[in-house]
């Protein structure tokens, strides 16, 4: 099996990815800068596994250091996660998230050319359809002008790296995924937001053990079924397994074409609402939430059609949400 470098491997998907990468027998280097990540997911990683995954702490943004790892360490494929995530953060500091994500991307495709790494996975997502006009979302939905610059520097990514395998005939793989949900089973690794949770479902579980008092929903004037957003949740295992198989794909030359895009997503819309009543459900708790303001940058609904991902990749989700919020509520109390 090849080597396989991981940015942001220490991240929630990412390591959740590495786990899997190990388990199917890949070699994983893991680069992390740690400004979105926790240390000890190495350790926990290696836990889970057996195998400890090589680690560099590194700034994508440094070209040379980027390099020179790379003639060190021969590697075979690419799995590209590192970027600053937050769709409200990224509202308010563009200019951070430009320079991050879009000049590591560039560099890491500039240090693929130079040591003729020839298989990128893209870590993308459903932001790059904007609030699409009809459900579900397919990947023949027509792209539009995202809400956030979070969601800009994932679309100009994927444009990025349309151009590049144009020139040079690399191939590479972009995974559009919709709201990635849930912990790892063992409960040793999870999603560790830095400050107040972005995401929905970390909030939940603060809430829940008491960190915070409440949680706050975001809007409750959308037209939904119960007035608040709906999105698409995917268990982050069942993520980690698509990039797996994605990576098998390019490797195995089985790709159609240089640059290839799949959505992940359940095909199951949710509202904010009924994730919280489902939380509550699977795990016997209540939690408070309050309604406040709409957050700029949120689009109203999203859900994917995943009917090219099952054909081509042999994939489809198999964690129930329940499994999901159970897994996500353990996680949490080992925190």
């Amino acid at each position: 099996m090849g080597k396989i470098l991981v940015t942001g491997g220490l991240g929630y998907i990412g390591s959740h990815t590495v786990v899997v990468l190990q388990e199917a027998g890949y070699e994983v280097v893991i680069v992390d800068d740690l400004s979105n990540s926790d240390i000890s997911f190495l350790e926990r990683i290696t836990e889970i596994t057996g195998r400890k995954p090589e680690f560099y702490q590194l700034d994508l943004k440094d070209y040379d250091k980027v390099l020179i790892l790379f003639k060190e360490k021969r590697i075979d494929g690419v799995i590209h996660f590192a970027a600053h995530k937050a769709v409200g953060e990224s509202v308010v500091k563009p200019l951070m998230y430009y320079r991050n994500n879009m000049l590591g991307l560039i560099n890491l495709l500039e240090v693929m050319e130079v040591c003729g790494v020839d298989h990128m996975i893209f870590s993308s997502s459903c932001t790059v359809y904007g609030q699409a006009e009809k459900m579900p979302i397919d990947e023949q939905t027509p792209l539009k002008q995202p809400e956030s610059p979070y969601g800009k520097t994932k679309q100009m990514g994927e444009e990025i790296i349309a151009d590049y395998v144009k020139a040079t005939q690399k191939n590479a793989i972009a995974l559009r995924y919709f709201n990635p949900v849930g912990a790892h089973p063992t409960g040793l690794l999870g999603e560790v937001p830095n400050g107040i949770p972005n995401n929905l479902l970390p909030y939940i579980t603060q809430v829940a053990a008491g960190i915070r008092e409440k949680l706050n929903v975001f809007g409750a004037d959308y037209e939904t079924r119960d007035g608040t957003a709906i999105r698409d949740y995917i268990d982050v295992n069942d993520l980690a397994d698509a990039h797996v198989k994605a990576l098998n794909r390019l490797i195995h030359k089985q790709n159609k074409k240089f640059l290839e895009f799949f959505n992940l997503g359940t095909g199951i819309g949710s509202t904010v609402l009924e994730m919280i009543h489902a939380f509550e459900k699977a795990n016997g708790l209540k939690i408070p939430y309050e309604i406040i303001n709409r957050r700029e940058g949120d689009i109203q609904e999203a859900y994917a059609n995943f009917t090219l991902a099952k054909k081509e990749l042999e994939w489809e989700p198999t964690l129930s949400l329940e499994q999901s919020l159970q897994n996500s509520w353990e996680f949490q109390k080992k925190i």
